[in-house]
């Protein structure tokens, strides 16, 4: 069995409470997704006896991806999951409930998932979805060699790990969106003040009007198919000659 060395001296509660503030926290200027549920995927191994976790995302084009694995026997799995179609972590994605399952019941739901799964070793099978309220968006595999399955309590812990790394990706993710946004308003607003720049040096050149100096410039910028901010811009630092724009 891969496990996480035990911490000397932190029995299984401490270890559970110390990964869920470490699944909370997950605004660092270094965060990355793949190491976040790594991390998640070899603390499950340790505090639930398993052989093998990983977790798969839904992506972008409405299919789930394999992000991160215990070890490769695991990751192996989970790829048959995605090559079959079937398996715990896909019903635990689709129904947004957690999904369990020993030997017999794992061959009756997931035949073809099953027969691999068990002919490497695995004989217990459990899957979380990664959810909050109404937005599911992967879930939580965990494979184990013995034909025990997870208790109530157990699962209940489990979700909560599963439920606190969805919370942290989210919020993560929003606060990547709400920098981004904010890092094109300022571009946008640095470009606008250029192009007002611009229209005022090309009024004076041109001996126009800053309405018409705007016009010969943006109809220069769409001819060429430029954007208007980079036209503006040279024209500002004198790359570009106000009868340059002239037609």
């Amino acid at each position: 069995m891969v496990n996480k060395p035990p911490e000397t001296g932190e029995n299984h509660e401490e270890k559970l409470s110390r990964t869920l503030v470490e699944l909370a926290d997950t605004l660092v200027h270094d965060f990355d997704v793949v190491t976040f549920l790594q991390m998640l995927s070899d603390r499950c191994v340790d505090l639930f006896s398993l052989q093998s976790a990983g977790v798969m995302l839904h992506d972008q084009r409405d299919s789930l991806q394999v992000i991160a694995s215990s070890d490769e026997r695991g990751r192996t799995l989970e790829l048959m999951e995605l090559q079959n179609q079937e398996g715990p972590c896909l019903d635990a994605f689709r129904n947004s409930q957690p999904v369990q399952a020993g030997p017999s019941d794992a061959a009756a739901r997931w035949p073809a998932f099953a027969t691999h799964a068990m002919s490497a070793g695995y004989q217990s099978f459990a899957a979380m979805p990664l959810r909050l309220r109404d937005q599911t968006i992967g879930a939580l595999n965990m494979f184990g060699t013995r034909s025990v399955l997870l208790d109530d309590r157990e699962i209940g812990n489990a979700q909560a790990l599963a439920d606190v790394a969805t919370i942290g990706l989210l919020n993560e993710r929003m606060l990547r969106e709400s920098r981004l946004v904010a890092e094109q308003l300022q571009r946008a607003l640095t470009s606008r003040v250029v192009i007002e720049q611009a229209k005022g040096i090309l009024a004076v050149r041109l001996r126009c009007t800053v309405d018409e100096g705007f016009l010969v410039m943006r109809t220069y910028a769409r001819n060429r198919n430029l954007r208007l901010g980079d036209i503006a811009r040279q024209v500002v630092e004198g790359e570009l000659a106000p009868s340059d724009l002239k037609p």
